[in-house]
């Protein structure tokens, strides 16, 4: 049997002033289910009490945690049903792994771009016909790759997945390592977590794999240490 649920997403304005956000959660109400979803639920209370708390929850103030309007949502399991709105609000769950590094991808484009240097890099296949990976700059030099930036997302909402996704590339640069194939200058800019929830402490498990493989790897966001690789005989 449907259930209704009450439902409203968290969002975080860190600056008030532009009325930009970001969804960092979801709480959801359901009265005839007796539950109330954020992060823990609460069994013991009644309608009219839980009504007021829901109301209260959601009502806005000028503060940097906003909630959006209160919306409804039918669910046959009302806490699986938290869990998936909070994969599709917050995890985005519904742009794939592909779609978000296009994005990382195109923003180090344009930086090269914006520096002059767009016209060094170019995708190519670094390898033989024994093992290969394809990376989206590569600077050839006498038909040789000699330096490769690689976007990498790994933000992801489970630690695993952080794990399973980059833990592809450590084995793509060992093996082209291995077999003498990879360039002595390689940069790989990471979007991630950094902080110390597993999810974190798994960014930084690839991170170091990277790293002992001989990887120069640097955050996302920081694009000048991208455009002096870029840079660097």
């Amino acid at each position: 049997m449907n259930i209704a649920c009450h439902y409203a997403i968290v969002r975080f304005l860190p600056f008030v002033e532009t009325g930009e956000f970001a969804n960092v959660g979801v709480v959801l109400f359901s009265p005839n289910a007796r539950h109330f979803g954020m992060d823990r639920r609460l069994k013991s209370f009644d309608h009219g009490n839980a009504l007021k708390l829901w109301d209260e929850l959601i009502k806005p103030r000028e503060t940097m945690l906003r909630f959006s309007e209160p919306r409804i949502v039918l669910a046959a399991n009302v806490p699986a049903k938290l869990e998936a709105l909070y994969q599709y609000y917050v995890e985005r769950n519904f742009v794939n792994r592909e779609y978000q590094e296009k994005v990382l991808v195109r923003g180090v484009r344009d930086w090269l771009r914006d520096a002059n240097l767009q016209s060094l890099f170019a995708p190519a296949r670094v390898g033989n016909d024994e093992y290969h990976a394809q990376f989206p700059f590569v600077e050839m030099k006498d038909q040789t790759p000699a330096k490769i930036i690689k976007p990498l997302n790994l933000v992801y909402g489970e630690a695993a997945r952080i794990i399973d996704h980059g833990g592809q590339w450590v084995v793509r640069v060992n093996a082209l390592k291995k077999r003498n194939l990879l360039p002595a200058q390689v940069l790989f800019a990471i979007d991630g977590p950094t902080d110390a929830t597993p999810r974190g402490k798994a960014r930084k498990e690839v991170v170091q794999e990277l790293e002992d493989a001989g990887v120069i790897v640097t955050p996302y966001n920081d694009r000048q240490r991208v455009i002096a690789f870029a840079r660097q005989p």
